[in-house]
């Protein structure tokens, strides 16, 4: 199955490769993100990083709630969008190669449409990989360029109980930057095969210009002339002609005795 899945690219210890850590790396990254969703570590990450005075402060879109003032933006790393994109990413991920994976064997997936497809998931990864790593400034007094569970050793948590989650989303953003190099290899892969045919054209080329030399070496006459019949020996007994019952019927009838039967007599 495996080098079927690789018999169009130049490379198919490569694609052998990609495939195995793709399909583990999305396995992961379900597992990780469908772990993490709707809300298991972020709000108290968020509210760990505070106490730490690495980031903002989520009670306050409390405190503006209570105060009757305009709540502040809620920072792309903490918002719930950014929840559920992984998750919705890392599903669509699933989807493509197994999508994939049925392309390759009906003959379907031509480099354009692997260049096409892998461009879209990674531009994806992209979203998904600024999103877990994106800044934090809605607190002047504390801003924070990317989340402190990406920059910082998870021991630094304030509460040990988020030393758990602070590790899940770490192990979650390494393999979202996995998942990135794995689709930029394939789109550099697709690049190349749109470069240069592959091996297995360069094949059936080589192979239908040797037919084409043999069938001109041997002629159109000569590969439909028949075999010539093999002739039967000579032997000194046999007659020149040879006797059928009927033949020497009408030989005796007529007065002429074959010169066996007359030399027996």
């Amino acid at each position: 199955m495996w080098k079927r899945l690789a018999k169009s690219s130049k490379t198919p210890r490569l694609i052998i490769a990609l495939f195995v850590l793709e399909f583990g790396a999305t396995v992961a990254a379900l597992a990780l993100f469908g772990i993490a969703s709707p809300d298991t570590y972020r709000t108290a990450l968020w509210q760990d990083g505070s106490n730490n005075n690495f980031n903002s402060d989520p009670a306050t879109v409390l405190y503006a709630y209570a105060n009757y003032r305009t709540p502040p933006r809620t920072p792309f790393v903490w918002s719930t969008f950014v929840t559920g994109l992984n998750v919705v990413v890392s599903v669509f991920s699933m989807f493509v190669m197994l999508v994939k994976i049925v392309a390759n064997v009906m003959d379907l997936l031509w480099p354009i449409f692997s260049l096409i497809i892998h461009t879209i998931v990674a531009a994806a990864w992209c979203v998904s990989i600024y999103g877990q790593a994106g800044p934090d400034y809605s607190d002047p007094k504390y801003p924070s360029p990317s989340p402190w569970f990406i920059t910082k050793p998870c021991s630094v948590a304030f509460d040990p109980s988020n030393i758990h989650g602070c590790q899940m989303l770490k192990g979650g953003f390494a393999v979202s930057v996995v998942m990135l190099s794995i689709f930029v290899t394939h789109i550099g892969l697709a690049l190349y095969s749109l470069k240069k045919p592959s091996n297995s054209k360069h094949l059936r080329q080589s192979s239908s210009e040797s037919e084409l030399e043999k069938y001109n070496s041997v002629g159109l006459q000569q590969m439909w002339e028949l075999p010539p019949t093999p002739k039967a020996p000579k032997t000194p007994s046999s007659p020149r002609f040879p006797m059928t019952p009927r033949t020497l019927a009408f030989n005796t009838l007529g007065g002429k005795i074959p010169r066996a039967q007359t030399k027996n007599a």
